[in-house]
């Protein structure tokens, strides 16, 4: 396929959780070999969709299942300019006219800075198991070098404190987009040695924090930062270069292998893997044409990151396509691919929609679609996800770090949120996954995206994806239904 195919199949698949300027309701008349794509909400009385459950439930987890919760440092500490934190691309970006919906930031977003011991007592009151959070970059070293700052190490260890005081298992993520804008001045992930300038930064928090946190990811969705941020610019640092995109991809997950091997250097006792979201790839029909064009799309979704990581190379396919001058493949040093696939303990897998792929290079959309137009709602794909990993990688263990929904949510009369959909949902994706591990996968935690509703990178603070509704004038949290309801489901550790 010709790089220009891969272009045009890229710039027609599912558009960015935050594309600016996306359209914010249901389909518009995309059709799938012949039947009419279902253009409703997903928070709106959702359409029946078979799973394992029956209406009284029945489905049990293993014991001990990690049932949690996540969210990420920009997009709910605030604090943006308190106790030496340094700027970010997020604040750069977000801060350009034009950028976000409606000039939202995130300088006060949830205000977890000042509210996480709220925070965690609402964790506590949920039942959660795990926590997933990220550690903001330049709350740590504002230009992304030297000295770690103590004041911002201190909040994590005043965070990490209260989790184990709950009983709650932290999850920590050492890097959710929030690069700092010091180091995107000089190249950013374009330049290699922002790589090692992170392995720096996580061999300083690991010696830091290293005591207190049993589990770590490395790098949040790579393929984000490269599709979102270097070819559409939809998010930070807001490129349209694809050529850079792909060395950017290879360094991110150089940046992944170093820290690897820094934390097995510190003496820290932690497991440690990436956070990649991976999107089922299908044939939108039953051609020789589909079939081709859905490896190919595969490769650049999901095995660029899986297969350099499990298997130290990256896919013949997608470096045939990208050829021998792109600037990824001139930017792959010897060793490169050694310290990628350093081994790790655990995956994390994020799932949000499928993706079906045309035969001519585009894309078509099947199922019902959420706030977000680019997700659509088929909990059948996180059966496929889950399942295809552990077939083709070997059976390493699964966290499941992000799967959520947005939905309109507003508080009632009676001051409840009634999330209906997000709790149908749910439901169906947690016995989509019930399956998986019914069927062998080695799925260890699930945690739902968001704990609060929170700043949805471009989209502003338009999307709500929370368990917990804020209110951001008064920053009061109140549980929707939703949470009651996962409340129960974390009690009877299952549906």
């Amino acid at each position: 396929m010709s790089l220009l195919t891969r272009r045009r199949l890229l710039r027609r698949a599912a558009l960015s959780a935050t594309a600016a300027g996306a359209a914010r309701t249901g389909l518009t008349g995309a059709t799938l070999a012949g039947t009419a794509a279902v253009a409703v909400s997903g928070c709106d009385s959702p359409p029946e969709r078979n799973t394992d459950a029956d209406p009284d439930g029945g489905l049990r987890f293993p014991d001990g299942f990690g049932w949690g919760a996540a969210t990420s440092a920009y997009q709910i500490e605030g604090a943006a300019k308190e106790d030496g934190r340094g700027e970010s691309v997020w604040d750069t970006f977000s801060h350009t006219p034009g950028r976000t919906r409606n000039g939202d930031t995130g300088d006060v977003a949830a205000d977890h800075y000042h509210r996480y011991a709220q925070d965690l007592d609402l964790m506590r009151e949920l039942g959660l198991r795990s926590y997933r959070f990220s550690i903001s970059w330049p709350r740590i070293q504002a230009d992304g070098s030297g000295r770690p700052n103590q004041r911002g190490l201190d909040f994590y260890r005043r965070l990490l404190d209260g989790l184990h005081e709950r009983g709650i298992a932290p999850m920590a993520t050492l890097f959710h987009w929030d690069l700092p804008q010091a180091l995107q001045d000089d190249g950013g992930w374009e330049n290699r040695d922002t790589a090692e300038r992170f392995a720096d930064y996580a061999d300083a928090v690991f010696r830091a924090l290293g005591d207190r946190v049993p589990a770590w990811l490395t790098i949040n969705e790579p393929k984000t930062v490269v599709q979102n941020g270097y070819i559409w610019g939809h998010h930070a640092p807001g490129h349209r270069d694809e050529a850079a995109a792909y060395l950017v991809a290879h360094h991110l997950q150089l940046a992944h292998g170093l820290a690897v091997q820094a934390l097995r250097a510190s003496g820290a006792s932690g497991r440690i893997g990436p956070a990649l979201n991976l999107h089922p790839c299908y044939p939108a029909d039953d051609s020789a044409e589909a079939a081709a064009a859905t490896r190919l799309y595969d490769g650049y979704e999901n095995r660029l990151y899986l297969d350099s990581v499990f298997k130290g190379e990256y896919p013949q396919d997608v470096l045939a396509d990208l050829g021998p001058d792109s600037r990824m493949v001139r930017g792959v040093r010897d060793g490169d691919l050694k310290i990628i696939s350093s081994p790790v303990d655990l995956l994390a897998v994020q799932y949000y929609t499928p993706i079906y792929v045309t035969g001519g290079g585009g894309t078509v959309r099947k199922w019902p679609t959420s706030e977000a137009e680019w997700q659509q709602i088929y909990p059948e794909g996180m059966y496929d996800i889950l399942t295809r990993v552990t077939r083709d990688y070997g059976r390493v263990p699964i966290t499941i770090t992000e799967n959520g929904l947005p939905c309109p949510d507003t508080p009632g009369p009676d001051g409840t949120v009634d999330d209906a959909g997000r709790v149908s949902f749910l439901r169906d994706h947690f016995a989509a996954a019930h399956r998986a591990v019914r069927d062998g996968v080695p799925l260890e935690s699930y945690h739902v995206w968001s704990l609060l509703d929170n700043f949805e990178w471009a989209e502003g603070y338009d999307q709500r994806w929370g368990l917990v509704y804020v209110d951001y004038a008064s920053q009061r949290r109140v549980l929707k239904r939703s949470a009651h309801w996962y409340r129960e489901v974390i009690r009877r550790n299952g549906l």
